[in-house]
Order: C-alpha cells, then sequence, then structure tokens
C-alpha cells in the first residue's frame, strides 16, 4: 500500500464509504460499555483534610499518609462502622492518602452509596487523628520529663538564693560588694539562658505540638459517581469501536498486496504496458457479486464495495475519452500483423476493465481504415477469466492477447496466474491495458459508442469486435 493509507483524506474516505459499518460497530461499542456500567455497581468518592500544625518534613508527611492508609487504621474503623460483609482488608482498597500543599493530608474514601462515602472518609480521618496522637505521647519519656522538670526548680531556687546573697552584700559601700552584686547577677543571666536553651531543645514540646492534628471539618457528600461513570463507559466503548475499526482498515490497506504501478503490474504479465483509459465512474463500479445471504448482509453494512480506491478524477467529455481509445487502439495496429486477431483478456469482477474492454473492441470494430499493408486491422475478442483458477481458450484463430485491467485489485500471483494460463493456451500477451475511473463531463448525451459496446458484447459473427 502506498502512503495514501496515512493521509487524513483516507480516514475521511473509510468514514464515507464504511458509514454502515462504522455506525453498526459504534452502536455494539456503545452497548458494550453499557453492559459494563451494569455490571460494575456505581461508586461514589469524597474527601476529607487534616491539618499537621507546626514544621514538617516531606518524608515526614509521606509517612503520615501511609499510616492513615496502614491496616491498623482501617481495622478500626471497619470495626467502628459494622458494616455488613465489609472488613478491613475491603476498606483498604477504597481508602485513599495523599499529600497537599500545607502539610495537609487529603483522605478520600468510596462506597457505594454518598452517605457511606462521607462515613468513611470522616472515620479514617478521626481514626487516624487519634492513632497518630498516640503514637506521638507514647514516644515520650517520662523519666527525662520528670528529670527536667527538677532541673528547673533547682534553677529557681538558686534564683532566690542569689536574690537573698544580693540584698545581703553590702550595696555600693565597698569594691568587694560591687563585685560580689555583679558576678552574682552574670550567674542569674547564666541560668536564665541555660534554662531558654532546654526548653527549646525539649523534644517532648515538639512532639506535642506536632501531636495536635486538626480535621478540617466533614467531608462533603458527593453529588456524582466516581468515574468511570455509565456515560463514560458508553461513550468510551463506541469510541473505541470507532478508532478500532479505523485502525483496523488501515492495517488491512498497509497489508494489501494487491498491485498499483503501472510498473508492477507489467511485470507481473510479463508484458509491457501500451496506455491507460478512462470509463465514466458508475456508482457502484467497485460492487462485489454474489447470492444468498453472506452477500445480503455484506451488501447491507456496505462493504461490497472497496473503500480503498481513489475518488475517480474529472474528466472531460466523451469524444476525449473516445480519443484515448482510437490512440491506444492505433497503437496496437502499429505493433501487430495485419489480420491478427486478438484475445481480450479481462478479469472476472473486474467491471472497470470489463467495461473498458468492451469499448476498445467497439472502437476496433468501428474502424474503418485499413493497415498499412492494406490488411484488415486486428480482430478482438473479449473473454473473462477467472482468477482463482485461470483458463483462456485455446489458441485458434487468434494469435495473442492483451490483458485489460483495472489498478490495485489484482495481486502479483493472480496476474501470474492469467499470464500463465495464456501461455498454456498458446497466446502471447502483447500488451496491457490500465483501465480508471472519471466523472462524467456534463457532455454525457453524446455517447454515440453506446450502440457499439452492445454489439461488442452480443458476440455476432463477422464482426471485429466481440465477449466470450
Amino acid at each position: 500500500m502506498s502512503d495514501d493509507t496515512i493521509r487524513l483524506v483516507t480516514i475521511g474516505r473509510i468514514i464515507r464509504r464504511r458509514r454502515r459499518l462504522l455506525t453498526l460497530l459504534v452502536l455494539v461499542g456503545a452497548l458494550v460499555g453499557y453492559g459494563t456500567s451494569l455490571l460494575l455497581p456505581p461508586r461514589y468518592t469524597t474527601s476529607a483534610s487534616v491539618l499537621l500544625p507546626g514544621a514538617w518534613e516531606e518524608r515526614e508527611l509521606v509517612t503520615q499518609a501511609e499510616i492513615a492508609t496502614s491496616s491498623v487504621v482501617v481495622d478500626r474503623v471497619a470495626a467502628t462502622l459494622g458494616w455488613a460483609g465489609v472488613d478491613g482488608r475491603e476498606l483498604r482498597e477504597r481508602v485513599t492518602a495523599k499529600v497537599a500543599d500545607g502539610n495537609i493530608i487529603r483522605i478520600s474514601g468510596t462506597a457505594e452509596t454518598p452517605e457511606r462515602a462521607q462515613r468513611l472518609a470522616d472515620q479514617v480521618a478521626v481514626q487516624f487523628v487519634g492513632f497518630a496522637t498516640r503514637i506521638v505521647g507514647d514516644n515520650t519519656d517520662p523519666e527525662a520529663a520528670a528529670r527536667l522538670e527538677t532541673l528547673r526548680q533547682m534553677v529557681v531556687q538558686t534564683n532566690r538564693r542569689i536574690t537573698e546573697l544580693a540584698d545581703a552584700a553590702d550595696p555600693g559601700r565597698t569594691v568587694e560588694s560591687v563585685q560580689t552584686r555583679t558576678e552574682l547577677e552574670k550567674l542569674r543571666t547564666a541560668l536564665r539562658e541555660a534554662i531558654d536553651k532546654l526548653d527549646q531543645a525539649d523534644p517532648a514540646s515538639g512532639k506535642s505540638n506536632k501531636a495536635n492534628m486538626v480535621v478540617m471539618g466533614p467531608a462533603a457528600r458527593p453529588a456524582g459517581e466516581a468515574p468511570p461513570t455509565r456515560t463514560q463507559l458508553v461513550v468510551g466503548g463506541a469510541l473505541l469501536s470507532f478508532l478500532l475499526t479505523v485502525v483496523g482498515h488501515l492495517t488491512a490497506a498497509r497489508m494489501s498486496r494487491r498491485l498499483r504501478g503501472e510498473a508492477e503490474i507489467a511485470a507481473a504479465l510479463g508484458s509491457v504496458l501500451l496506455g491507460t483509459v478512462d470509463v465514466p465512474a458508475e456508482r457502484h463500479a467497485h460492487r462485489s457479486e454474489g447470492r444468498g445471504p453472506r452477500y445480503l448482509l455484506r451488501r447491507l453494512l456496505g462493504v461490497d464495495t472497496r473503500w480503498d480506491m481513489p475518488a475517480p478524477r474529472t474528466s472531460g467529455d466523451e469524444a476525449s475519452r473516445r480519443i484515448r481509445y482510437r490512440r491506444l487502439y492505433a497503437r496496437l495496429r502499429d505493433r501487430l500483423p495485419a489480420g491478427r486477431r486478438l484475445l481480450v483478456v479481462v478479469p472476472d469482477g473486474d467491471r472497470i476493465a470489463l467495461r473498458a474492454a468492451g469499448q476498445l473492441a467497439a472502437e476496433a470494430g468501428g474502424d474503418p481504415a485499413p493497415d498499412a499493408s492494406g490488411g484488415d486491422s486486428p480482430a478482438l475478442r473479449v473473454v473473462g477469466v477467472s482468477t482463482s483458477q485461470p483458463l483462456v481458450p485455446d489458441h485458434g484463430d487468434e494469435s495473442g492477447a492483451l490483458v485489460v485491467l483495472s489498478a490495485g485489485s489484482w495481486t502479483s500471483a493472480e496476474l501470474s496466474g492469467i499470464s500463465e494460463a495464456c501461455a498454456d493456451a498458446g497466446h502471447e500477451v502483447v500488451g496491457v491495458v490500465l483501465a480508471g475511473t472519471v466523472a462524467a463531463g456534463a457532455a454525457r448525451s453524446a455517447e454515440p459508442s453506446r450502440p457499439a459496446v452492445a454489439a461488442a458484447f452480443a458476440g455476432a459473427d463477422g464482426t471485429t469486435g466481440g465477449v466470450e
């Protein structure tokens, strides 16, 4: 397949020519999404926020979020709620916690109803705060706190003794008394600074500050379902079906082995390209033929026609198209000896090539001009050949074969089979003609070749054109 498969116009062509199939598959995908929503019960999610005052490092906040969803906290929540058939293991799948900005841990709970989701989030927040506070309180050393309190009392007593000594000294009468009072004040100042440093370095005070976690109000009752909702599943199923269908068509086109290039087609048939001709496009030119329920289903879905064929080019009028047929026949007449009969081989099912071959045979039958040697012009007889089991009529009056086909319809193996069938019947493939479709011009009334085409397909004796 050429690079045409990756263009947006190709996707538009798929949508336009496979709209029935796409519509059906989109509806099937939507139904699958709807059925999935029936299997999945509705879920509602809400969140409660817990504020952690004080200075916290990032890793400490992450640890607290892990504690909020730990089995200890969730098991206590399950025991408090007492929901039938719901244990701590199941609740752990419904509870999440993450760190938000500003030392806030956001705890989310998911349940079957909005009321249950609200209760779950609030209860997890309460149990988390209680558990975290108890952990901080248990980590405080009571003996260290008692020794620190004793030290503070001793400092207070020392300050009182210093005051008594300063009052007992002779205030300002001697140099020794002044020095004594100065030293006592320095000692009082040093003790006060030491106590301040002890208070600042006390780990218990920091822990107690961190232990003051606050639940920032009850969780809000959810107003809608948590994703994926039923609408999202339906839309997602429809969109997925559409994308898979388009990708499948593009992949099939990319992997297609049908030949499109002129050189490739001529090489597969072991001959040369004589030229290309055009026929007016029909509405269902690429529609496959058949009978039975399978064919009716393909036709109903619109897959009985080729989608990967490009849109017909704009053509002039009937006269300009007939000129190309005449030039092609003249080129064929110059290559062959006088009076030689040819088989025009057309693959079965190639309606475009069959119309082109009939037009070419009609032009040959209506050509009164003799060849250069004074003999008759080459006679053409159109035959259809199956590509699955190609069989060409035996060598008789005909001494050559002209293959007419449309590009992009046949593989190299199928064309090679036609070439071998011609060789087995004793016919030399003298050339290849490619047929394409064009949009008919405005002057469609001037079609004098239609009666001639009908006569060519009638296969009457004594004419230069015929079909078999």
